[in-house]
């Protein structure tokens, strides 16, 4: 497939979102693309929005800063085109949101910029790593590495790099002795954990394709809350990851004040992407007495991640609150169906939690999307198969109930910083660079199997076998069990 023609630089402002053109630009935020697309163009047609950059964007210019967020992925663009619109841009700073599986494409982008521009790093990598990458040559302008929520810290970056000398867990290199240092001062604990019922709703204008429209409704995601208190031994989002995260859940009435603004340009769904909407009883409770009290159902649907223990020991009552209220999708991360691998993942459910789960929302016209993963550390044939099983019969058992039941099966992958990250350098067979060496792989034959398409940028894997199954014949039941979900799917 020809790699398409892009537009030069100078031409490519309009792909810089929310930035005023006609001022300098202070701060100019990048999401890397997944893969260089100059080897293998983009297919997919959505990618999550990046939610998190907006809210920094947002908070920025309330603060008078002139911000833009480049969405690098969602627009397909090329490391090499990348790195010369920001360069072209040339705003005061330009911040990247370290991911695993992304870290060297960022790495490479941030090696090619003008070295006035000053960088700013971020994210989940960044928290699990910092030493190793203020120690990456490619990584050797940055002067700020800012550990966890960012919104203060970032503005106050923007006013004077200096102040990263009082600001906590921002980190750079000592430029003598070129070691890591960390910024810290009495009474800023605050910066850690900012208020998010003060924070500014977020402005849409940062996001590629958020609001977007789906089927008959515009669509837009949001955040309820910030912080897991699970500890899924494979997840980013872990506690043990994450110690220096306070766990906070938006008040009902600021989460329904942003859905109104929404609503007031046309959105009427909306899905709720954190890990705690439907994740504690408590929040439960509260949010669908709010929404019973606004009439949010007959205004709106809404899709939200869950919890399968919570979800369970919820009462008839409670399940159907949710749908009279609008809910339309839970969000379950199945994972497996093997009891031993969910035990020593530590996701607190089994197989039968599962499937009870499942027929009760089903049971009530809400719908369910299964996350899977094929392939843990350890994981048998026979369990890789029972997890396949489980798939099937959550199938079969849906196609009797007015609610769907969908399967998004991804190939395990490790997370550094996370319980399973330390297992694995723990035995010793691994490096971190071994377990660090994601490669894209592509399931979709160069762009011809329509299949793919919609999941081609999770395709990400360091090719080790972690399990007793080979990699290869877990990507052919990855691929399969994809293949029917896409049939499903078109046949409903």
């Amino acid at each position: 497939m020809p790699t398409p023609r892009e537009p030069s630089p100078s031409r490519s402002s309009g792909l810089i979102a929310g930035a005023d053109h006609r001022r300098t630009l202070d701060a100019l935020l990048v999401n890397a693309p997944l893969r260089d697309y100059a080897e293998r163009p983009r297919v997919n047609d959505f990618t999550l929005p990046v939610l998190g950059m907006a809210y920094l964007a947002t908070y920025a210019a309330a603060q008078g800063f002139n911000v833009g967020v480049l969405d690098a992925e969602a627009h397909g663009l090329r490391i090499d085109h990348t790195a010369d619109i920001v360069n072209h841009a040339a705003p005061r700073w330009v911040g990247f949101n370290l991911l695993a599986p992304t870290y060297s494409v960022s790495a490479r982008i941030a090696a090619a910029l003008d070295p006035a521009i000053k960088v700013m790093l971020g994210g989940h990598q960044a928290r699990a790593m910092p030493e190793h990458i203020l120690a990456d040559p490619r990584m050797s302008r940055c002067a700020a590495l800012v550990v966890g929520e960012g919104e203060t810290r970032v503005a106050a970056l923007l006013h004077d790099h200096r102040a990263r000398t009082d600001l906590p867990q921002v980190m750079w290199l000592d430029p003598v002795r070129r070691t890591p240092v960390a910024g810290s001062a009495p009474g800023t604990a605050h910066h850690l954990a900012p208020d998010i019922d003060a924070l500014p709703f977020v402005d849409r204008r940062y996001l590629a394709q958020d609001p977007h429209h789906e089927a008959d409704r515009w669509e837009a995601n949001m955040v309820g809350a910030r912080g897991c208190p699970y500890n899924c031994s494979f997840c980013g989002a872990a506690v043990s990851a994450n110690p220096d995260v306070s766990i906070r859940t938006r008040r009902p009435d600021n989460i329904i004040a942003e859905m109104r603004q929404l609503r007031d340009g046309g959105v009427t769904a909306f899905r709720f992407v954190d890990d705690l909407f439907l994740g504690a009883k408590r929040v439960i409770d509260r949010m669908m007495t709010a929404f019973t009290a606004e009439h949010v159902g007959d205004w709106a649907v809404w899709d939200a991640t869950g919890r399968i223990n919570v979800l369970h020991r919820a009462s008839d009552a409670t399940l159907d609150t949710l749908a009279s209220n609008g809910l339309r999708e839970v969000a379950l991360g199945i994972e497996s169906g093997s009891d031993r691998m969910l035990t020593l993942i530590d996701k607190r459910i089994d197989s039968a939690m599962t499937r009870q789960v499942v027929r009760r929302l089903t049971e009530r016209g809400i719908n369910v999307k299964g996350y899977f993963i094929l392939g843990f550390p350890t994981e048998t044939q026979h369990e890789v198969d029972t997890t396949v099983h489980l798939v099937h019969e959550l199938w079969n058992l849906a196609d009797r109930l007015p609610g769907h039941f969908r399967a998004s099966v991804f190939e395990y992958r490790p997370y550094p910083g996370t319980p399973d990250w330390h297992r694995l350098i723990a035995t010793g067979r691994y490096t971190a660079d071994q377990l660090l060496d994601y490669t894209a792989v592509d399931l979709t034959d160069n762009g011809v199997d329509e299949s793919m398409r919609e999941r081609d940028e999770f395709n990400f894997s360091t090719n080790l076998q972690l399990s007793d199954v080979p990699v290869t014949h877990i990507r052919a039941r990855l691929a399969a069990l994809s293949r029917e979900q896409h049939a499903r799917t078109a046949a409903a």
